[in-house]
């Protein structure tokens, strides 16, 4: 089956445009020009993958973003944020909120559709790497990622990890004690070249660190490499 793709865009010829692209390259596309209907359809279809303009007429696209991040049901579905705004603090404010991409006005076609392809593809989590001799849990100190329900526990209790939070970790641990630079990362999680952006990774590095590093006592996990990138501390995990 294609996947289905939900775009929330007001301006219609935008919407259109989209619309008819998506649906070419064999995707199942359903369309919404406001928020709350938008939010209606994220959770009554499930879709693979949402498309989120930031300017629409009830609420912004933050706030669909938002919503969508702090529910069970559609916390996993990647979202590429679609807008005119290109400052840099709209773009942190994005990634911060959980968006997986983000692609502003005007935009190449091809350019998105190549990013829809990576983004469904590394939402599927790709395991080039072999999980512990392919066992689907790995245990690390007090914490156990269940590889096959994208779900991590410490000291029993779950963590609520977003998709590229969960890639993150679990690609840190696979190689702990070992520096991983920003490129290599976005490489590994997002699966392309961002052209500078390397401060995605730094904003989910600093989400990731406050949910598995809440409380003073525990170790620091995760180091940072200055000027180079991270590293899962092996020993602080003990």
């Amino acid at each position: 089956m294609s996947s289905k793709i939900l775009i929330i865009e007001d301006e219609q010829n935008i919407q259109e445009l989209l619309s008819f692209n998506i649906s070419n390259a064999g995707y199942d596309v359903r369309v919404s020009d406001n928020g709350n209907d938008g939010l209606a359809k994220a959770f009554s279809e499930s879709p693979d993958l949402i498309i989120l303009d930031l300017m629409l007429p009830d609420m912004d696209g933050f706030e669909v973003c938002k919503r969508l991040k702090s529910d069970v049901k559609t916390k996993m579905i990647p979202i590429i944020i679609l807008t005119a705004k290109s400052e840099e603090l709209d773009k942190i404010l994005g990634l911060e909120l959980g968006a997986d991409d983000y692609i502003t006005k005007p935009f190449s076609i091809r350019e998105l559709l190549a990013r829809i392809k990576v983004v469904l593809r590394r939402g599927k989590v790709e395991d080039d790497e072999k999980v512990n001799n392919e066992e689907s849990i790995i245990k690390i100190g007090d914490m156990e990622i269940d590889c096959e329900k994208f779900t991590v526990t410490k000291n029993g209790n779950p963590l609520d990890l977003t998709l590229k939070e969960f890639e993150l970790l679990k690609l840190l641990v696979l190689n702990k004690d070992k520096v991983l630079t920003r490129d290599f990362l976005l490489d590994k999680v997002w699966g392309y070249e961002y052209s500078g952006e390397t401060r995605t990774v730094d904003v989910h590095i600093r989400h990731l660190r406050r949910k598995i590093e809440k409380d003073d006592n525990y170790p620091q996990y995760i180091e940072t490499v200055r000027g180079v990138g991270y590293k899962f501390n092996g020993k602080g995990a003990q």
